[in-house]
Protein backbone atom coordinates (compact mmCIF):
# COMPACT_ATOMS: atom_id res chain seq x y z
CA UNK A 1 0.00 0.00 0.00
CA UNK A 2 1.59 3.06 -0.86
CA UNK A 3 0.65 6.75 0.46
CA UNK A 4 -0.54 9.27 -1.85
CA UNK A 5 1.63 11.73 -3.57
CA UNK A 6 0.76 14.58 -2.52
CA UNK A 7 1.32 13.47 1.55
CA UNK A 8 4.80 14.61 3.46
CA UNK A 9 5.01 13.06 6.57
CA UNK A 10 8.85 14.68 7.24
CA UNK A 11 7.92 18.44 6.15
CA UNK A 12 8.53 21.66 8.43
CA UNK A 13 5.89 23.56 9.89
CA UNK A 14 4.51 25.93 6.74
CA UNK A 15 5.52 29.53 7.20
CA UNK A 16 3.80 32.66 5.54
CA UNK A 17 5.88 33.39 3.05
CA UNK A 18 4.01 36.42 2.24
CA UNK A 19 5.58 40.15 2.20
CA UNK A 20 6.00 41.70 5.88
CA UNK A 21 6.45 45.41 7.22
CA UNK A 22 8.81 43.84 9.33
CA UNK A 23 9.80 46.44 12.53
CA UNK A 24 13.56 46.83 10.82
CA UNK A 25 11.66 47.79 7.54
CA UNK A 26 8.86 50.61 9.76
CA UNK A 27 12.37 51.75 11.90
CA UNK A 28 14.27 52.63 8.06
CA UNK A 29 11.09 54.26 7.47
CA UNK A 30 10.43 56.39 10.35
CA UNK A 31 14.15 56.98 10.09
CA UNK A 32 13.60 58.50 6.39
CA UNK A 33 10.76 60.62 7.68
CA UNK A 34 12.62 61.75 10.45
CA UNK A 35 15.48 62.92 8.16
CA UNK A 36 13.68 64.36 5.97
CA UNK A 37 11.92 66.87 8.58
CA UNK A 38 15.62 67.34 10.03
CA UNK A 39 16.27 68.44 6.63
CA UNK A 40 13.21 70.58 6.25
CA UNK A 41 13.29 72.09 9.61
CA UNK A 42 16.92 72.68 8.92
CA UNK A 43 15.67 74.50 5.99
CA UNK A 44 13.15 76.49 7.15
CA UNK A 45 15.25 77.54 9.87
CA UNK A 46 17.99 78.98 6.95
CA UNK A 47 15.38 80.47 5.35
CA UNK A 48 14.09 81.94 8.73
CA UNK A 49 17.78 83.18 9.14
CA UNK A 50 18.43 84.51 5.69
CA UNK A 51 14.90 86.53 6.46
CA UNK A 52 15.91 87.62 9.91
CA UNK A 53 19.18 88.81 8.12
CA UNK A 54 17.51 90.45 5.29
CA UNK A 55 15.23 92.48 7.71
CA UNK A 56 18.19 93.17 9.94
CA UNK A 57 20.61 94.20 6.93
CA UNK A 58 17.05 96.29 5.71
CA UNK A 59 16.99 98.00 9.11
CA UNK A 60 20.80 98.54 8.63
CA UNK A 61 20.53 99.88 5.49
CA UNK A 62 17.57 102.37 6.20
CA UNK A 63 20.11 104.16 9.14
CA UNK A 64 22.79 104.11 6.72
CA UNK A 65 20.86 105.94 4.20
CA UNK A 66 19.52 108.53 7.08
CA UNK A 67 22.99 109.21 7.80
CA UNK A 68 23.46 109.45 4.34
CA UNK A 69 20.52 111.85 3.61
CA UNK A 70 21.33 114.01 6.85
CA UNK A 71 25.24 114.34 5.66
CA UNK A 72 24.52 115.72 2.32
CA UNK A 73 22.07 118.16 3.61
CA UNK A 74 24.67 119.31 5.69
CA UNK A 75 27.63 119.38 3.25
CA UNK A 76 24.81 121.33 1.34
CA UNK A 77 24.05 123.95 3.77
CA UNK A 78 28.32 123.82 4.77
CA UNK A 79 28.92 124.81 0.74
CA UNK A 80 25.96 127.58 0.97
CA UNK A 81 27.55 128.98 4.38
CA UNK A 82 30.95 128.90 1.84
CA UNK A 83 29.65 130.96 -0.86
CA UNK A 84 28.19 133.00 1.04
CA UNK A 85 30.88 134.59 2.82
CA UNK A 86 32.55 134.64 -0.56
CA UNK A 87 30.33 137.19 -2.22
CA UNK A 88 31.10 140.22 -0.67
CA UNK A 89 34.04 140.83 2.29
CA UNK A 90 32.07 144.22 3.22
CA UNK A 91 28.49 142.64 3.41
CA UNK A 92 27.86 140.44 6.45
CA UNK A 93 25.01 137.65 5.68
CA UNK A 94 23.01 136.43 8.37
CA UNK A 95 23.13 132.57 8.52
CA UNK A 96 19.93 130.40 9.36
CA UNK A 97 20.37 127.60 12.32
CA UNK A 98 20.50 124.99 10.27
CA UNK A 99 23.50 126.53 7.75
CA UNK A 100 25.23 127.84 10.67
CA UNK A 101 25.32 124.28 12.25
CA UNK A 102 27.56 122.26 9.69
CA UNK A 103 30.00 125.83 9.70
CA UNK A 104 30.35 125.53 13.00
CA UNK A 105 31.34 122.17 13.39
CA UNK A 106 34.15 122.64 10.99
CA UNK A 107 35.46 125.70 12.46
CA UNK A 108 35.77 123.66 15.48
CA UNK A 109 37.40 121.04 14.16
CA UNK A 110 39.92 123.51 12.66
CA UNK A 111 40.35 125.23 15.87
CA UNK A 112 41.62 122.06 17.53
CA UNK A 113 43.70 121.09 15.08
CA UNK A 114 45.02 124.73 15.43
CA UNK A 115 45.23 124.45 19.19
CA UNK A 116 47.37 121.28 18.93
CA UNK A 117 49.77 123.03 16.11
CA UNK A 118 50.43 126.16 18.90
CA UNK A 119 50.55 123.64 21.63
CA UNK A 120 53.32 122.31 19.70
CA UNK A 121 55.03 125.34 18.82
CA UNK A 122 55.23 126.34 22.51
CA UNK A 123 56.84 123.46 23.46
CA UNK A 124 59.30 123.84 20.53
CA UNK A 125 58.30 120.61 19.21
CA UNK A 126 57.30 121.85 16.14
CA UNK A 127 59.37 121.95 12.59
CA UNK A 128 58.33 122.93 8.59
CA UNK A 129 58.29 119.16 8.31
CA UNK A 130 56.33 118.84 10.78
CA UNK A 131 53.77 121.10 9.60
CA UNK A 132 54.35 119.74 5.97
CA UNK A 133 53.36 115.99 7.49
CA UNK A 134 50.05 118.16 8.77
CA UNK A 135 48.93 119.72 6.10
CA UNK A 136 49.10 116.34 3.97
CA UNK A 137 47.24 114.04 6.35
CA UNK A 138 44.26 117.20 7.34
CA UNK A 139 43.73 117.57 3.73
CA UNK A 140 44.50 121.73 4.11
CA UNK A 141 46.40 123.52 1.53
CA UNK A 142 48.47 125.74 3.53
CA UNK A 143 49.65 125.65 7.17
CA UNK A 144 51.61 128.72 8.89
CA UNK A 145 53.00 129.54 12.33
CA UNK A 146 52.95 133.60 12.67
CA UNK A 147 54.92 136.08 15.32
CA UNK A 148 53.42 138.46 17.06
CA UNK A 149 53.92 140.99 13.78
CA UNK A 150 52.42 138.73 11.64
CA UNK A 151 55.92 137.54 10.07
CA UNK A 152 55.67 133.84 8.71
CA UNK A 153 57.85 131.84 11.38
CA UNK A 154 57.55 128.02 9.71
CA UNK A 155 54.66 127.10 7.14
CA UNK A 156 53.76 124.30 5.37
CA UNK A 157 54.48 125.55 1.78
CA UNK A 158 55.18 128.18 -0.78
CA UNK A 159 51.99 131.12 -0.32
CA UNK A 160 51.60 133.31 -3.26
CA UNK A 161 51.70 136.90 -1.56
CA UNK A 162 52.65 138.05 1.84
CA UNK A 163 50.19 137.58 4.41
CA UNK A 164 47.55 140.38 5.00
CA UNK A 165 44.42 139.86 7.34
CA UNK A 166 41.40 141.09 5.37
CA UNK A 167 37.79 142.28 7.06
CA UNK A 168 36.95 139.61 9.74
CA UNK A 169 33.63 138.44 8.83
CA UNK A 170 33.16 136.96 12.10
CA UNK A 171 35.36 136.99 15.68
CA UNK A 172 35.14 134.50 18.29
CA UNK A 173 36.77 135.86 21.74
CA UNK A 174 38.18 132.83 23.91
CA UNK A 175 39.94 133.09 26.67
CA UNK A 176 43.27 133.15 25.84
CA UNK A 177 42.70 133.26 21.97
CA UNK A 178 41.07 134.84 19.05
CA UNK A 179 39.57 133.16 16.18
CA UNK A 180 39.08 135.02 12.69
CA UNK A 181 36.76 132.93 10.82
CA UNK A 182 36.77 132.37 7.11
CA UNK A 183 38.33 135.75 5.63
CA UNK A 184 39.18 136.28 2.39
CA UNK A 185 41.74 137.56 0.83
CA UNK A 186 43.33 138.85 -2.89
CA UNK A 187 42.94 136.81 -5.83
CA UNK A 188 42.52 133.41 -4.01
CA UNK A 189 38.60 134.03 -3.34
CA UNK A 190 38.25 130.58 -3.21
CA UNK A 191 40.48 129.81 -0.31
CA UNK A 192 39.09 130.05 3.38
CA UNK A 193 41.32 129.99 6.13
CA UNK A 194 40.71 130.86 9.95
CA UNK A 195 43.39 132.22 12.17
CA UNK A 196 43.94 131.67 15.64
CA UNK A 197 45.91 134.81 17.36
CA UNK A 198 47.15 134.20 20.74
CA UNK A 199 45.11 137.43 23.24
CA UNK A 200 48.84 139.03 24.28
CA UNK A 201 49.84 138.87 20.65
CA UNK A 202 52.58 136.86 20.31
CA UNK A 203 52.14 135.19 17.74
CA UNK A 204 49.08 133.34 15.01
CA UNK A 205 48.31 130.13 14.04
CA UNK A 206 47.23 130.29 10.17
CA UNK A 207 44.96 127.12 8.47
CA UNK A 208 44.07 127.36 5.04
CA UNK A 209 41.65 125.16 2.89
CA UNK A 210 40.02 124.96 -0.20
CA UNK A 211 37.50 123.48 -1.59
CA UNK A 212 39.66 119.88 -2.70
CA UNK A 213 40.09 119.58 1.03
CA UNK A 214 36.66 120.19 1.44
CA UNK A 215 35.68 117.93 -0.61
CA UNK A 216 38.15 114.92 -0.27
CA UNK A 217 38.17 115.27 3.52
CA UNK A 218 37.25 117.74 5.64
CA UNK A 219 33.33 118.00 4.27
CA UNK A 220 32.71 114.04 4.57
CA UNK A 221 34.28 113.96 8.09
CA UNK A 222 32.43 116.99 9.39
CA UNK A 223 29.05 116.35 8.14
CA UNK A 224 28.76 112.49 8.31
CA UNK A 225 30.22 112.98 12.36
CA UNK A 226 27.40 115.47 12.92
CA UNK A 227 25.05 112.87 10.91
CA UNK A 228 25.22 110.49 13.21
CA UNK A 229 24.91 112.42 16.17
CA UNK A 230 21.75 113.79 14.50
CA UNK A 231 20.47 110.77 13.49
CA UNK A 232 21.07 109.40 17.43
CA UNK A 233 22.71 106.15 18.90
CA UNK A 234 19.94 105.41 21.38
CA UNK A 235 18.09 103.19 19.17
CA UNK A 236 17.26 99.85 20.08
CA UNK A 237 20.09 96.33 18.98
CA UNK A 238 22.08 98.97 17.63
CA UNK A 239 26.09 98.52 18.98
CA UNK A 240 28.21 100.23 17.04
CA UNK A 241 28.60 102.35 13.33
CA UNK A 242 31.78 103.75 12.09
CA UNK A 243 32.14 105.36 9.02
CA UNK A 244 35.58 105.18 6.48
CA UNK A 245 37.18 106.75 3.40
CA UNK A 246 39.35 105.03 0.65
CA UNK A 247 42.24 106.05 2.79
CA UNK A 248 41.01 103.88 5.74
CA UNK A 249 40.57 107.33 7.85
CA UNK A 250 37.28 107.14 10.17
CA UNK A 251 34.94 109.85 9.09
CA UNK A 252 33.04 109.24 11.81
CA UNK A 253 31.91 106.73 14.48
CA UNK A 254 29.07 106.13 17.50
CA UNK A 255 28.91 103.17 19.63
CA UNK A 256 31.02 100.07 20.82
CA UNK A 257 33.82 100.93 17.65
CA UNK A 258 36.81 98.40 18.12
CA UNK A 259 39.92 98.80 16.18
CA UNK A 260 39.14 95.22 14.11
CA UNK A 261 36.37 97.23 13.03
CA UNK A 262 38.18 99.92 11.42
CA UNK A 263 40.38 97.46 8.85
CA UNK A 264 39.82 97.78 5.34
CA UNK A 265 39.56 94.62 4.20
CA UNK A 266 38.78 92.55 1.04
CA UNK A 267 35.08 93.00 1.47
CA UNK A 268 35.60 96.55 2.58
CA UNK A 269 37.47 96.91 -1.05
CA UNK A 270 34.93 95.09 -3.12
CA UNK A 271 31.87 97.22 -1.08
CA UNK A 272 34.23 100.44 -2.26
CA UNK A 273 34.91 99.28 -5.98
CA UNK A 274 31.20 99.06 -6.38
CA UNK A 275 31.45 95.08 -6.78
CA UNK A 276 28.63 94.53 -3.72
CA UNK A 277 26.35 96.21 -2.98
CA UNK A 278 26.40 95.44 0.98
CA UNK A 279 27.60 92.41 2.51
CA UNK A 280 27.16 91.19 6.22
CA UNK A 281 28.61 88.86 8.49
CA UNK A 282 27.91 87.12 11.45
CA UNK A 283 30.00 87.75 14.45
CA UNK A 284 30.80 87.64 18.08
CA UNK A 285 32.03 90.22 20.39
CA UNK A 286 32.46 89.24 23.77
CA UNK A 287 29.07 88.56 25.05
CA UNK A 288 27.63 89.93 21.94
CA UNK A 289 26.37 88.40 18.95
CA UNK A 290 25.95 90.72 15.93
CA UNK A 291 25.41 90.78 12.51
CA UNK A 292 28.23 93.52 10.98
CA UNK A 293 26.72 95.29 7.92
CA UNK A 294 29.11 96.80 5.31
CA UNK A 295 27.75 99.27 2.75
CA UNK A 296 29.33 101.70 0.82
CA UNK A 297 28.67 105.55 1.59
CA UNK A 298 27.73 107.97 -1.14
CA UNK A 299 27.74 111.79 -1.11
CA UNK A 300 27.57 113.67 -4.25
CA UNK A 301 26.42 110.40 -5.92
CA UNK A 302 29.97 109.29 -5.13
CA UNK A 303 31.64 106.63 -3.05
CA UNK A 304 33.80 108.46 -0.36
CA UNK A 305 33.95 105.52 2.08
CA UNK A 306 31.94 102.47 3.33
CA UNK A 307 30.04 102.01 6.70
CA UNK A 308 29.99 99.10 9.49
CA UNK A 309 27.83 99.23 11.27
CA UNK A 310 26.83 96.20 14.01
CA UNK A 311 23.25 95.20 15.46
CA UNK A 312 22.53 93.07 18.23
CA UNK A 313 20.95 89.74 17.18
CA UNK A 314 19.51 89.25 20.61
CA UNK A 315 16.03 89.03 19.33
CA UNK A 316 16.38 87.13 15.80
CA UNK A 317 18.81 84.24 17.84
CA UNK A 318 16.01 84.47 20.13
CA UNK A 319 13.33 83.83 17.29
CA UNK A 320 15.66 81.15 15.54
CA UNK A 321 16.24 79.60 19.10
CA UNK A 322 12.04 78.98 19.63
CA UNK A 323 11.84 77.71 15.97
CA UNK A 324 14.64 75.63 17.04
CA UNK A 325 12.76 73.99 19.49
CA UNK A 326 9.80 73.30 18.48
CA UNK A 327 11.26 71.87 15.27
CA UNK A 328 13.20 69.39 18.16
CA UNK A 329 9.74 68.64 20.15
CA UNK A 330 8.10 68.15 16.58
CA UNK A 331 10.67 65.56 16.16
CA UNK A 332 10.70 63.92 19.53
CA UNK A 333 6.49 63.97 19.11
CA UNK A 334 7.40 62.26 16.05
CA UNK A 335 9.79 59.86 16.97
CA UNK A 336 7.45 59.17 19.76
CA UNK A 337 4.71 58.38 17.52
CA UNK A 338 6.97 56.52 14.93
CA UNK A 339 7.87 53.95 17.78
CA UNK A 340 4.62 53.48 19.68
CA UNK A 341 3.65 53.07 15.85
CA UNK A 342 6.71 50.27 15.11
CA UNK A 343 5.99 48.77 18.83
CA UNK A 344 1.85 48.29 17.83
CA UNK A 345 2.33 47.17 14.57
CA UNK A 346 5.39 44.75 15.66
CA UNK A 347 2.87 43.33 18.33
CA UNK A 348 0.34 43.04 15.78
CA UNK A 349 2.47 41.37 12.77
CA UNK A 350 4.11 38.87 15.62
CA UNK A 351 0.17 37.99 16.64
CA UNK A 352 -0.39 37.99 12.93
CA UNK A 353 2.89 35.80 12.46
CA UNK A 354 1.79 33.38 15.19
CA UNK A 355 -1.78 33.19 14.12
CA UNK A 356 -0.37 32.50 10.40
CA UNK A 357 2.22 29.88 11.36
CA UNK A 358 -0.73 28.58 13.92
CA UNK A 359 -2.30 28.09 10.70
CA UNK A 360 0.25 26.71 9.07
CA UNK A 361 0.61 23.85 11.46
CA UNK A 362 -2.76 23.45 11.54
CA UNK A 363 -2.73 23.14 7.38
CA UNK A 364 0.12 20.98 7.54
CA UNK A 365 -1.66 18.70 10.30
CA UNK A 366 -4.50 18.44 8.13
CA UNK A 367 -2.95 16.90 4.73
CA UNK A 368 -1.14 14.90 7.65
CA UNK A 369 -4.59 13.84 8.64
CA UNK A 370 -6.60 14.01 5.22
CA UNK A 371 -2.96 11.14 4.19
CA UNK A 372 -3.71 9.46 7.18
CA UNK A 373 -7.51 9.09 6.18
CA UNK A 374 -6.62 7.86 2.53
CA UNK A 375 -4.31 5.59 3.56
CA UNK A 376 -6.85 4.20 6.67
CA UNK A 377 -9.39 3.13 3.97
CA UNK A 378 -6.66 1.43 1.98
CA UNK A 379 -4.92 -0.07 5.08
CA UNK A 380 -8.78 -1.40 6.20
CA UNK A 381 -9.36 -3.12 3.05
CA UNK A 382 -5.57 -4.16 1.96
CA UNK A 383 -4.70 -5.57 5.52
CA UNK A 384 -7.91 -6.20 7.60
CA UNK A 385 -9.15 -9.15 5.41
CA UNK A 386 -5.28 -11.19 5.81
CA UNK A 387 -5.50 -10.33 9.16
CA UNK A 388 -8.31 -11.98 9.58
CA UNK A 389 -7.03 -15.21 7.72
CA UNK A 390 -3.60 -14.89 9.51
CA UNK A 391 -5.90 -14.79 12.90
CA UNK A 392 -8.05 -18.20 11.73
CA UNK A 393 -5.21 -19.83 10.76
CA UNK A 394 -3.15 -19.22 13.83
CA UNK A 395 -5.87 -20.31 16.05
CA UNK A 396 -6.16 -23.66 13.55
CA UNK A 397 -2.91 -24.31 14.05
CA UNK A 398 -2.49 -24.07 17.90
CA UNK A 399 -5.53 -25.77 18.39
CA UNK A 400 -4.89 -29.08 15.71
CA UNK A 401 -1.09 -29.18 15.56
CA UNK A 402 0.33 -28.69 18.59
CA UNK A 403 3.03 -31.54 19.27
CA UNK A 404 2.41 -33.95 22.22
CA UNK A 405 5.81 -33.51 23.86
CA UNK A 406 5.82 -31.31 26.65
CA UNK A 407 8.55 -29.07 26.17
CA UNK A 408 7.98 -28.50 22.59
CA UNK A 409 4.70 -28.52 23.28
CA UNK A 410 5.24 -25.43 25.43
CA UNK A 411 7.07 -23.09 23.36
CA UNK A 412 4.82 -24.31 20.49
CA UNK A 413 2.24 -21.91 23.04
CA UNK A 414 4.63 -19.40 23.08
CA UNK A 415 5.72 -18.81 19.41
CA UNK A 416 1.58 -18.90 18.57
CA UNK A 417 0.90 -16.54 21.46
CA UNK A 418 3.12 -14.18 19.88
CA UNK A 419 1.42 -14.24 16.74
CA UNK A 420 -1.91 -14.07 18.32
CA UNK A 421 -0.59 -11.02 20.27
CA UNK A 422 0.83 -9.46 17.19
CA UNK A 423 -2.40 -9.75 14.89
CA UNK A 424 -4.14 -8.19 17.91
CA UNK A 425 -1.83 -5.03 17.62
CA UNK A 426 -1.84 -5.01 14.19
CA UNK A 427 -5.55 -4.73 14.26
CA UNK A 428 -5.65 -2.20 16.62
CA UNK A 429 -3.42 0.28 14.50
CA UNK A 430 -5.66 -0.26 11.25
CA UNK A 431 -8.69 0.71 13.54
CA UNK A 432 -7.46 3.32 14.68
CA UNK A 433 -6.74 4.63 10.91
CA UNK A 434 -10.11 3.85 10.45
CA UNK A 435 -11.29 5.59 12.78
CA UNK A 436 -9.33 8.34 12.32
CA UNK A 437 -10.28 8.60 9.04
CA UNK A 438 -14.30 8.59 9.93
CA UNK A 439 -13.58 11.27 12.09
CA UNK A 440 -13.52 14.28 9.65
CA UNK A 441 -17.58 13.27 9.11
CA UNK A 442 -19.24 15.27 12.28
CA UNK A 443 -23.12 15.12 12.77
CA UNK A 444 -24.03 17.76 15.39
CA UNK A 445 -26.74 17.28 17.98
CA UNK A 446 -27.39 19.28 21.30
CA UNK A 447 -26.00 16.80 24.20
CA UNK A 448 -24.53 17.18 27.51
CA UNK A 449 -21.02 17.95 28.09
CA UNK A 450 -21.34 16.55 31.58
CA UNK A 451 -22.94 13.76 30.55
CA UNK A 452 -20.19 12.81 28.05
CA UNK A 453 -17.25 13.20 30.30
CA UNK A 454 -19.59 11.21 33.44
CA UNK A 455 -19.84 8.20 30.55
CA UNK A 456 -15.94 8.32 30.13
CA UNK A 457 -15.02 8.43 33.56
CA UNK A 458 -17.15 5.27 34.53
CA UNK A 459 -15.08 3.14 31.43
CA UNK A 460 -11.82 4.24 32.89
CA UNK A 461 -12.86 4.36 36.61
CA UNK A 462 -11.73 0.11 36.63
CA UNK A 463 -8.57 0.76 35.02
CA UNK A 464 -7.83 3.88 36.85
CA UNK A 465 -8.28 2.00 40.19
CA UNK A 466 -5.73 -0.83 38.92
CA UNK A 467 -3.17 1.91 38.53
CA UNK A 468 -3.49 3.60 41.99
CA UNK A 469 -5.34 6.70 40.29
CA UNK A 470 -7.87 8.87 42.10
CA UNK A 471 -9.82 10.47 39.17
CA UNK A 472 -12.04 13.86 40.63
CA UNK A 473 -15.03 15.70 38.79
CA UNK A 474 -15.39 19.23 39.53
CA UNK A 475 -18.51 20.84 38.54
CA UNK A 476 -22.25 21.66 39.44
CA UNK A 477 -24.91 19.15 40.25
CA UNK A 478 -27.76 19.42 37.58
CA UNK A 479 -25.58 21.94 35.00
CA UNK A 480 -25.27 20.28 31.93
CA UNK A 481 -23.42 22.44 29.91
CA UNK A 482 -25.78 21.47 26.60
CA UNK A 483 -24.12 21.94 23.55
CA UNK A 484 -23.99 21.13 20.13
CA UNK A 485 -21.96 18.26 19.62
CA UNK A 486 -20.95 14.66 17.46
CA UNK A 487 -21.40 12.69 20.89
CA UNK A 488 -19.23 9.38 20.02
CA UNK A 489 -16.39 11.42 18.34
CA UNK A 490 -16.45 13.98 21.10
CA UNK A 491 -16.29 10.55 23.29
CA UNK A 492 -13.38 8.99 21.50
CA UNK A 493 -11.52 12.80 21.69
CA UNK A 494 -11.97 13.02 25.41
CA UNK A 495 -10.98 9.27 26.21
CA UNK A 496 -7.96 9.82 24.15
CA UNK A 497 -6.91 12.93 26.39
CA UNK A 498 -7.48 10.43 29.52
CA UNK A 499 -5.88 7.50 28.10
CA UNK A 500 -3.23 10.08 27.87
CA UNK A 501 -3.43 11.44 30.88
CA UNK A 502 -3.23 8.01 33.06
CA UNK A 503 -0.24 6.84 31.47
CA UNK A 504 1.20 10.12 31.93
CA UNK A 505 1.44 9.05 35.45
CA UNK A 506 3.96 6.33 36.47
CA UNK A 507 3.12 5.23 39.79
CA UNK A 508 -0.38 6.66 42.15
CA UNK A 509 -1.82 10.49 41.44
CA UNK A 510 -4.93 12.39 40.43
CA UNK A 511 -6.86 13.07 37.51
CA UNK A 512 -9.26 16.14 37.72
CA UNK A 513 -11.59 16.75 35.30
CA UNK A 514 -13.80 20.40 35.43
CA UNK A 515 -16.15 22.21 33.28
CA UNK A 516 -17.37 25.75 33.55
CA UNK A 517 -18.63 28.49 31.19
CA UNK A 518 -15.59 30.51 29.51
CA UNK A 519 -16.99 33.82 28.70
CA UNK A 520 -20.78 34.22 27.25
CA UNK A 521 -20.17 31.36 23.97
CA UNK A 522 -17.92 29.15 25.02
CA UNK A 523 -17.84 26.05 27.75
CA UNK A 524 -13.90 24.83 29.15
CA UNK A 525 -13.32 21.70 30.01
CA UNK A 526 -10.12 20.90 31.68
CA UNK A 527 -8.75 17.86 32.16
CA UNK A 528 -5.49 17.88 35.22
CA UNK A 529 -3.13 14.93 35.90
CA UNK A 530 0.14 14.85 38.41
CA UNK A 531 1.98 13.20 36.00
CA UNK A 532 5.25 13.94 34.57
CA UNK A 533 4.77 16.39 32.99
CA UNK A 534 6.00 17.77 29.30
CA UNK A 535 8.82 19.86 28.14
CA UNK A 536 8.48 22.73 26.00
CA UNK A 537 9.79 20.69 22.79
CA UNK A 538 6.89 17.95 23.25
CA UNK A 539 4.30 20.56 24.07
CA UNK A 540 4.69 22.06 20.29
CA UNK A 541 4.44 18.47 18.94
CA UNK A 542 2.22 16.68 20.92
CA UNK A 543 -0.49 17.15 18.34
CA UNK A 544 1.39 15.75 15.38
CA UNK A 545 0.58 12.86 13.81
CA UNK A 546 3.79 11.39 13.57
CA UNK A 547 5.30 12.03 17.68
CA UNK A 548 5.03 10.23 19.95
CA UNK A 549 6.42 9.50 23.39
CA UNK A 550 5.33 5.81 23.75
CA UNK A 551 7.34 3.07 22.76
CA UNK A 552 4.11 1.19 21.04
CA UNK A 553 1.22 2.94 19.26
CA UNK A 554 1.41 5.72 16.37
CA UNK A 555 0.23 8.69 18.40
CA UNK A 556 -2.57 8.96 16.55
CA UNK A 557 -4.75 9.90 20.08
CA UNK A 558 -4.05 13.26 20.70
CA UNK A 559 -3.80 13.97 17.01
CA UNK A 560 -7.46 12.78 17.19
CA UNK A 561 -8.70 14.45 19.86
CA UNK A 562 -7.51 17.68 18.37
CA UNK A 563 -9.03 17.09 15.13
CA UNK A 564 -12.35 16.29 16.45
CA UNK A 565 -12.24 19.20 18.93
CA UNK A 566 -11.39 21.43 15.87
CA UNK A 567 -14.12 20.19 13.96
CA UNK A 568 -16.26 21.59 16.73
CA UNK A 569 -15.06 24.81 16.34
CA UNK A 570 -13.26 24.52 19.40
CA UNK A 571 -9.44 25.17 20.73
CA UNK A 572 -7.56 22.28 23.05
CA UNK A 573 -3.62 23.50 23.95
CA UNK A 574 -1.74 22.51 26.96
CA UNK A 575 -0.36 23.76 30.08
CA UNK A 576 2.12 21.92 31.67
CA UNK A 577 5.95 21.79 33.11
CA UNK A 578 8.15 19.46 33.04
CA UNK A 579 7.82 17.58 36.72
CA UNK A 580 4.98 18.97 37.50
CA UNK A 581 1.87 17.65 35.88
CA UNK A 582 -0.40 18.67 32.83
CA UNK A 583 -3.08 19.82 32.14
CA UNK A 584 -5.47 19.75 28.87
CA UNK A 585 -7.77 22.66 28.00
CA UNK A 586 -10.22 22.17 25.86
CA UNK A 587 -12.65 25.15 25.01
CA UNK A 588 -15.99 24.42 22.67
CA UNK A 589 -18.91 26.79 21.47
CA UNK A 590 -22.27 26.68 22.91
CA UNK A 591 -23.39 27.67 19.44
CA UNK A 592 -22.80 25.69 16.15
CA UNK A 593 -20.34 27.71 14.29
CA UNK A 594 -20.78 25.88 11.26
CA UNK A 595 -24.41 26.53 11.06
CA UNK A 596 -23.77 30.46 12.17
CA UNK A 597 -21.31 30.57 9.45
CA UNK A 598 -23.64 28.47 6.78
Amino acid sequence: MKLPKDADWHSSPLKHKGTFLRPLVVALIIGLFLFLILVMGIMDLGRLDKTLVGFMENRGLDIITTVENVAQENLDYLRQALEKGAKDDDVVVPFSEKVFSPQEALVKSLVVLAREIDSKWRAGQLSEEDLKEIADREKLWFVAVLDGDDKVVLKSGGFLKEFSPGTNHDATWNEDMIIDLFDRFGKLNEMGYITLRRKDGSGSILIALNDKGLRSWWGPRIVIKKAIEEVGWDQQGLDHLVVINRSGRVLGQAGNVQEEFKDVDAVALDVLQGKVKKASRKMAFGASELLEITVPVRLDEKIVGFARLGLNRVSSDRILKENRNRMIVSMIFIMAIGILSMFALYRSQKRYSLRMEEMGKRLQQAEKLSALGQLAAGVAHEIRNPLNAISMASQRIRREYSPDEKEKKKGFQYITGIISEEIKRLNRIVEEFVIFSRSRRLEFKNHSVTYVLERIVGLIREEANLRKIDIKTVWKDGNSFIIPMDVDKLRQAFYNIFKNAMEAIPDRGTITISAEPNGEDMISIKISDTGCGLTPEEIDHIFDPEYTTKEKGLGLGLSLAHEIVRGHGGEIYVESEAGSGTTFVVLLPVKNREKDNG
